[in-house]
């Protein structure tokens, strides 16, 4: 199966799966290829090649699904059980080796993440203010790849308050929001 057919077969599970359960807000199901798909994937453009994502409250699988169907070896981190059955589902129908479903929290994860592995990024998506981020991952000195929305300036704000970190700001392809890359927290 090459990518677009991936895609394709992730598009079909997503409509599928989300008549049952809440996976994304209906009202983006009209636009999956944009909202979700390009969405996550314009952080292809930032984020180092040889890099082991970890993608934290994946929920339906963004970014972390959509960079393990471009190449990235990710583990994505999902707490609640139907969301890490559909994220398990995806795995299986897309034949895709190179992704890793972790159901737990976040915290549990990260306290037995071996320091060993420098080749591991976050990312995130619609998953937490940026200072919650921090709070999981900060003590890590690992790279964060987010996309946020526009609300981003006031969260960096508050996260610099509690945090002092580098952060590069793009604008996002798809929408009026930002990729976010944080290094140097401390």
């Amino acid at each position: 199966m090459n990518n677009k057919e991936k895609f394709d077969r992730y598009e079909s599970l997503l409509r599928q799966w989300s008549k049952r359960m809440n996976l994304v807000a209906p009202s983006t199901l009209d636009d999956i290829k944009t909202r979700h798909f390009a969405d996550s994937a314009q952080l292809a453009d930032v984020l180092p090649k040889n890099a082991h994502i970890v993608d934290l409250g994946s929920g339906a699988g963004f970014p972390g699904v959509v960079l393990a169907i471009m190449g990235w070896r990710v583990t994505c981190i999902e707490s609640i059980n139907k969301k890490v059955l559909f994220l398990s589902d995806v795995k299986e129908k897309l034949g895709l080796d190179n992704l890793t479903i972790y159901h737990g929290r976040v915290e549990n994860f990260i306290a037995a993440l071996p320091h060993e592995n420098k080749n591991i990024v976050f990312t995130a998506r619609a998953f937490a203010p940026l200072v919650k981020i921090l709070d999981y991952v900060a003590k890590t000195k690992r790279p964060i790849f987010l996309l946020k929305g526009r609300q981003i300036p006031a969260e960096i704000d508050v996260a610099k308050q509690h945090y002092k970190f580098d952060y590069e700001l793009i604008s996002s392809k798809t929408g009026d929001g930002y990729i976010v890359i944080i290094k140097n927290c401390r």
